[in-house]
This record gives structure tokens, sequence and C-alpha cells, in this order.
């Protein structure tokens, strides 16, 4: 999600699609932003500018959400963007996975609640799009059994919550997936690791498969949704415009500066920038006081075609293989996605979210498909280089900070690339709660608010998202939970 900050990078799309060919994100769609309205049209709506309820700063997937639960519960929203459309951030290129396999209870209680959503869409919207609505696709997801046992947190919460889930031999993986290969290649390691091609000597005990689980057919467009849903709330947005400063008396936010020059007045701002909110947090004068901070982490995943005789977009699922480094799934045409879960021998480049490589790397393209061809032989190595680069707001552990700040009145959806997409409808509902109880008088920091998943009744604890927690022991430290 790529926020409303001042910058010198253009406003125009930059996403690149390095095959060559149209722009295409992970949902198979291609062209130009989505068609805009008279409001969404930079200096539109100038006039009504004045003054606002909340102003969410970052038009991507969550961003749209808190502006949609914002103005259901009877507040004047405006949503702004420095890009040409909604979801047009790192939201475009989300691999729009869902799946449960968290390591803390409230991480799986999320997102099985953020499931529900999903599978509710057209009556959680209560809204049409002339562009029509996403579908969510349900092929089931399974976590390969790596010897680290990392699917062993996991599987005590999903007993409490209520997750359905298969335990299968290997045996059974190999019967569901004939194509799949169960051999041990772990720890993940480098193509030019000299045991990168050592045979196995063990086959991986089996696979924890949920069928509940899935993806989301077109990230773009499930923002295009929740923006036209935010927009019958009364909610505005405003695109192609950055925000360059954020306004505050006596130790409470007051608006924000629009490109230099129009003051928008609100007592509430909340900062879903993606990669730009740690700059956003910086104008705020929020940023030194969170004990976990944010940063921007460039990430590319891959694009390769299914091997020959399987139907993999029909007849294959969700893989999780934190014993390989790689995560995988069907996509439109008979394709796989292939990200990483980063591992240790994977180098992490740190960029500013205005100046990094949109190009696609040759090492990391080699390094993700010689690793899913390991997994699934028969794939062969693809002979020309298709995927996508974007960024990633990656917290110091990976898990997202739901907060409000030491400002009274600026709160905070960050740290949510990678992981949280799922988790966009419940996102909204919780900081949507959490801002009402804040504004009520609730003392959050003290007594952390615990919400109640509207769908599922679970208890979401809002403290485990705390600007001001530790560094959290049980998260995997990885975009895999």
């Amino acid at each position: 999600m790529s926020a409303g900050v001042a910058s010198d990078r253009r406003s125009a799309p930059r996403k690149h699609d390095t095959s060559g060919g149209p722009r295409s994100d992970v949902g198979g769609r291609t062209g130009a932003p989505s068609p805009t309205r008279a409001s969404d049209r930079k200096g539109a709506s100038d006039s009504s500018l004045d003054s606002f309820d909340a102003v969410v700063v970052g038009a991507g997937v969550i961003g749209a959400a808190i502006a949609l639960e914002l103005g259901r519960r009877g507040r004047r929203v405006l949503c702004v963007d420095k890009l040409p459309a909604a979801g047009f951030g790192s939201t475009v290129n989300s691999c729009a996975i869902v799946r449960f396999t968290y390591s803390t209870y409230t991480g799986v209680a999320m997102a099985y609640e953020g499931l529900q959503y999903w599978l509710d869409w057209p009556a959680y919207l209560e809204a049409p799009d002339e562009l029509g609505l996403i579908e969510y696709r349900q092929c089931g997801m399974a976590a390969l059994k790596d010897p680290g046992g990392h699917y062993l947190k996991v599987l005590p919460h999903f007993d409490a919550i209520g997750v359905a889930y298969e335990e299968w031999s290997t045996d059974e993986l190999v019967r569901r997936m004939p194509i799949l290969d169960a051999g041990v290649f772990g720890p993940p390691k480098r193509p030019d690791d000299p045991d990168f091609w050592a045979d196995p000597t063990e086959q991986l005990p089996g696979a924890v498969f949920t069928p509940e689980a899935g993806y989301v057919s077109d990230p773009q467009l499930t923002t295009h949704n929740l923006q036209r849903a935010a927009e019958a709330t009364g909610a505005e947005f405003r695109f192609a415009t950055a925000v360059t400063a954020i306004s505050h008396a006596g130790g409470r936010v007051t608006g924000v500066t629009l490109d230099g020059d129009t003051a928008v007045a609100a007592p509430v701002v909340v900062n879903v920038a993606g990669p730009h909110s740690y700059l956003i947090n910086r104008m705020a004068g929020v940023y030194e006081s969170m004990n976990i901070k944010t940063r921007a982490l460039r990430h590319e995943v891959h694009h390769a075609p299914g091997p020959a005789g399987f139907d993999y977009e029909r007849d294959g699922f969700n893989i999780a293989d934190d014993d390989n480094g790689i995560y995988f799934r069907p996509e439109t045409g008979n394709h796989i996605l292939v990200g990483s879960t980063d591992p240790r021998c994977d180098p992490q480049d740190w960029v500013d979210p205005d100046q990094f490589d949109q190009r696609l790397s040759a090492e990391q393209w080699e390094a993700q498909m010689l690793r899913l061809n390991r997994r699934l032989p028969s794939l062969g190595v693809p002979h020309e280089r298709k995927g996508v680069v974007d960024l990633y707001d990656v917290s110091d552990d990976w898990i997202p900070v739901y907060d409000r700040t030491d400002l009274d009145g600026f709160y905070v959806a960050i740290g949510t690339s990678g992981n949280q997409f799922k988790n966009a409808g419940v996102a909204g509902h919780c900081m949507a709660e959490l801002i009402e109880a804040v504004d009520a008088g609730h003392d959050h920091d003290a007594d952390p608010l615990v919400v109640e998943g509207r769908y599922t009744g679970l208890p979401i604890d809002m403290g485990n998202f705390s600007r001001n927690r530790e560094v959290n022991p049980d998260s995997s430290m990885s975009v895999h939970g």
C-alpha cells in the first residue's frame, strides 16, 4: 500500500511486468487504473476538503477497509493516496493467499475471522461495483511438515479455535499431489551451495491440510470493491495526492496537509501507508516513541507455467514449504506463483520505498525457481523470467502494529505487508473498534482492547499488536506467520 507521503517518484502506475507484456497483477487482470468517479479525481472536491471526521492515509486493501468501517460508524472519512487508484501500491502485487498458519492464538483467530469476510463478500460490502466483485477460490492449503516442526505451533491453536484441518501422511500427501517430491531438502539453501542438489536421505513426515484456505482472485479489484462500499457510506477518496505534513496541537492530531498547500482538518488520522508508513510516523513525530518499528523490504514473486500433464490451477492447492524456503499457489491459466519465506540464507534487501530496483533479480529468480523445481520436478525450469517486484512493510517481528500512538487521535495499521491481505476486513473492523473505544476514553495502553469477531465471536486481543510490545519470540520472523 503505497501511501500519500510526498516524494519525487511519479504518480503514474509503477508496476512492471518483466516479461515485456502488459502489466498484470497476480489475479491476471491487465490494463490501466480502474475507472474513476468525479470524487476520485484530483481537484474534483477541493471545496469539501475543509474538514473530516477521519483521514486515512493509504488506499491499499487495509486502508480502504478501515475507511469503510469508519464510514459505517457514522464518520465522514477522507482516504488519500499519492497513486492514481485504490490498491495501486503493493496491494496490487499481493499473492492474496488466505491461510491460518500463525504461531499465536490471536494470529490464528484473526485469520480465521478474516476468512468469513471472503466467504460473505457481497453481503459484507452491501454495495455494487461496476467492475464486478472478486472471487474467493477455496483450493485448500498444505503446510508441509518440515523437520523444524513449525507446524506443531499451530495445531493447538487450530484445536482451540475450531479450524478444520487434516493431518496427511507422506503417502497421502503424494497421493493428493502426485507431482510432488516429498524428500527433505532443508534447511533452505541457495543454488550455489554445494549441497543444494544433494539427494534427500529422508522423507517429509506429511502435511497439515486446511481445506478452507485458498486465495482471492484479484487483489486490486478487492480494493476497488472496498472503495465503492466505503463511498456508499459517504467516504471520499482522493488519489494522486501526497500527504506533506501532519498537524497537531496540544498533544492531539488536528489534520493533514495535502500537496504542500491544502489543509484538511480532522481529529483522527490513520496511518495505513504500507512501505511508506515509517515516513508518515516521522512526519507525525511518533516514530521514536514506538518500540516496534517498520521498514520497507524489497521482495519478488515469480510466475511459472504449470507442469505438463497436470492442471495446477484446477487440481493444485496452496503449499507452504518451510523445508525448502518457498510458498506457492495456483494461478490463472494453469500457472504457479512462488515466493520466498525469507529463510536465513536469502539476503534481505531493505530499501528506500521511493528508490528501489523494480527489475527481477536473476539470482533470486533462480533460487526460487530451482527450489520449486526440487519440490515439483516435472515443472522444469522456465526459460523466461516472469514475476513482480514490490515492497513489504515489515515490523521488527513481522507481526503488524494495529494501535493508537502517543499523539492522541493518530493511529497506525502498519507492518502488514506479506501476511495481512487476508485480514483486510477484520483489520478494518478491529481498527474502527479501537478508534471508537479510545476516542470514548478507553485507556488501550493500560487495558488492551479485546475485539469480538463479528462472524466467529472469537476474542482478538489487540494488545498483541501494540506498538510498545516486545519483539514476539513466538513469531517465525518471516512472511509465513
